[in-house]
């Protein structure tokens, strides 16, 4: 049997944070981004090692919240990799998010649950980031 051919489409968009940590609902972003009658899936990939995606709710006092809750989990000083680039904790607050997420697409829309939104989880801002939406 022969390898099936694939068709992947891949768009970057930028997405420009205010804050050094922040949460930015990207959803629209992504949803533009995404090519007509795909029906599948879409990988939403984050190029940052101090950035992050996940999917939950978009509503603004719960984003307060998670930003509260990443910067009590992980305090801002004290690392070893400070000695560097003073920015640990933002290395280490991206890895425990995770730099993707897989949504489920049919006719070019994502098939987000009714709270549901992609985020984009800024570590080390304010920064432009490069957000990959393949298909």
């Amino acid at each position: 049997m022969g390898a099936v051919p694939t068709h992947m489409s891949s768009e970057t968009v930028q997405i420009t944070t205010n804050e050094r940590l922040e949460v930015v609902d990207i959803t629209d972003q992504i949803t533009n981004a995404i090519p007509t009658n795909t029906t599948g899936t879409i990988t939403v990939f984050v190029e940052h090692t101090t950035a992050a995606v996940t999917v939950n709710e978009g509503e603004s006092r719960l984003l307060g919240d998670f930003e509260t809750a990443l910067d009590d989990l992980v305090p801002d000083g004290g690392w070893a990799h400070d000695q560097i680039d003073d920015n640990a904790d933002s290395h280490v607050r991206a890895m425990l998010v995770g730099p993707s997420v897989t949504v489920p697409v049919a006719d070019g829309s994502l098939q987000l649950g009714t709270w549901q939104s992609v985020l984009l989880v800024e570590c080390d801002g304010p920064r432009t980031r490069q957000v990959q939406i393949v298909a």
